[in-house]
């Protein structure tokens, strides 16, 4: 079984791809690109939740993709920046990490243990 965690970033990119969609269309056709980064997100998520631990899948997922909005709207988009948004991105990233490593040594030990 291959870990599909690589598959993180396409998901994340399109996770912030229609979350400013959805702020930022105004037609047929950003809607419809807004529509299919939903999709195409959703859906990686959930293939790599068939094999990797769902609730980490979620997590790692959402909060990436709110932490990339977030640096888009103020690297790009003139949102306003201070010092406690960069605390708290830098916390949620922080939490995303230590996630993502506690679930990897979680099923190592699992693995690893006497049955």
């Amino acid at each position: 079984m291959t870990s599909k965690w690589w598959l993180m970033l396409p998901a994340t990119l399109c996770e912030i791809g229609w979350a400013l969609g959805a702020k930022y269309a105004q037609g047929p056709v950003e809607w419809l690109a807004t529509l299919v980064l939903v999709t195409v997100s959703l859906g990686l998520a959930t293939w790599m939740a068939r094999t990797l631990p769902t609730t980490t899948v979620y997590t790692v997922f959402v909060g990436l993709g709110a932490m990339g909005t977030v640096v888009v709207d103020i690297a790009f988009l003139g949102a306003p920046f201070n010092v406690l948004t960069l605390m708290l991105i830098v916390t949620l990233l922080i939490g995303v990490v230590g996630l993502k490593l506690y679930s990897s040594r979680q099923k190592e030990v699992s693995c690893t243990g006497s049955h």
